[in-house]
């Protein structure tokens, strides 16, 4: 029986996660749940798998979860803290799904175990990519690739032919607004931007999904995980999001993993890996399917591409001040106190007017990460639409 955790347990990858667990229960012992404050959520997915421990990273909801899971032997905690030490409990294989920054020090927590990672938090990785990898091969960490697409590169990636890998491809469906002008574009609510043709997936990623800011952070991601250079890793536009991404060796062949646009497919590779575990997910109809379209991203109306991929080749502390400056711009827009071309903007001036150092702890990731959300923070200020003028 294999113990697991999930950090991150009441968003769109922890609920996944769970349904898996919960459909081979003889299989798996839940450890610890985490969520930020999703008491009803988290005390019932606590409840359904007995799990041990549940922890709400806001404090104010501790009470709230208490009364809960009064009845149950699961216990209860709170606060950042407390989240770290969940992910420090051992347990064979933790899913790291908090959202953002906020999931750096449990990302780190749980890889200094020197057990498995399933990495559903691609901002540990883009912001921290250098510190975190040394720390998963100091410790002896395995860290498994969550997101689809860089789950189908590690499924593509042959051990032995690594030197002869020519080019790594990630695919975009393109988002909601593949085919808007850029004018349709500025006045783009939030409600049509979490609206994803192809996924099902929480707020923060469908807008990064929408500015297309999601590719450009997957492409930093590959980087690290897979140890590529800049010049190597690609990407390209596929609608069907049938295709997750496409390894290209040296000698011209290209393999591509292909599965349903459906989370617990990357998930239970995962969760079962090195061997394969059952989906519920049906099998892909490719007659259904019928065609399988390819095109270039447009970087006049998707500037945010340019901006992670110019920030991946500079390195230091540039990906870190992109992510952090993009959770400012996306969680105002989202509160529409900014346009939505005003993203990507933001994230721009933030760059440009902040450059420290680059850093070599995680202490230094998050002095970097604070700085730079101080400045995006500012940048909202000066274009709220909902301060009166």
């Amino acid at each position: 029986m294999k113990t697991v955790t999930i950090l991150g347990a009441t968003g769109s990858v922890g609920t996944s996660t769970l349904d898996l667990i919960e459909r081979a229960p003889e299989n798996f012992r839940v450890v610890a749940l985490t969520a930020n404050c999703d008491v009803a959520r988290l005390a019932d997915a606590a409840r359904r798998t007995q799990a041990e421990l549940a922890v709400v990273a806001d404090e104010s909801c501790l009470a709230d979860l208490t009364a809960a899971l009064a009845g149950t032997d699961t216990r209860a905690a709170a606060g950042a803290q407390a989240v770290c030490e969940a992910a420090a409990l051992g347990a064979d294989w933790t899913m790291a799904a908090i959202v953002g920054g906020a999931g750096l020090k449990p990302v780190m927590a749980a890889l200094e175990q020197g057990r498995t990672v399933a990495l559903a938090n691609k901002e540990s990785l883009v912001s921290a990519g250098d510190v975190m990898m040394s720390a998963a091969a100091a410790h002896g960490a395995t860290l498994l690739p969550v997101d689809s697409e860089h789950n189908a590169i590690f499924q593509c990636l042959e051990d032995r032919n690594r030197d002869a890998v020519r080019r790594v491809i990630l695919t975009a469906s393109g988002g909601p607004f593949r085919d808007r002008s850029l004018d349709d574009m500025r006045a783009i609510t939030p409600e049509q931007a979490v609206a994803h043709p192809n996924w099902s997936m929480g707020a923060k990623i469908s807008v990064d999904s929408a500015t297309m800011m999601n590719k450009g952070l997957e492409l930093i991601e590959a980087r690290h995980l897979f140890g590529l250079a800049p010049d190597q890793l690609d990407a390209i536009v596929h609608r069907q999001s049938v295709i997750h991404s496409l390894v290209e060796y040296a000698d011209g062949s290209l393999l591509a993993q292909l599965g349903p646009a459906d989370m617990r497919v990357p998930i239970a590779h995962t969760l079962a890996w090195p061997r394969r575990m059952a989906t519920p997910m049906a099998p892909l109809d490719l007659a259904a399917i019928g065609r399988l379209d390819f095109e270039a991203a447009d970087p006049v109306r998707f500037p945010a591409l340019a901006l992670a991929r110019a920030a991946m080749e500079a390195g230091g502390a540039r990906p870190a001040i992109l992510n952090a400056a993009n959770e400012i711009a996306v969680a105002a827009f989202l509160a529409r106190r900014i346009g939505f071309l005003e993203i990507a903007a933001i994230v721009a001036d933030t760059l440009d007017t902040y450059d420290p150092g680059a850093p070599d702890s995680l202490d230094a990731v998050l002095d970097v990460d604070a700085g730079a959300r101080r400045i995006a923070g500012e940048r909202v200020q000066a274009r709220d639409r909902s301060v009166p003028s």
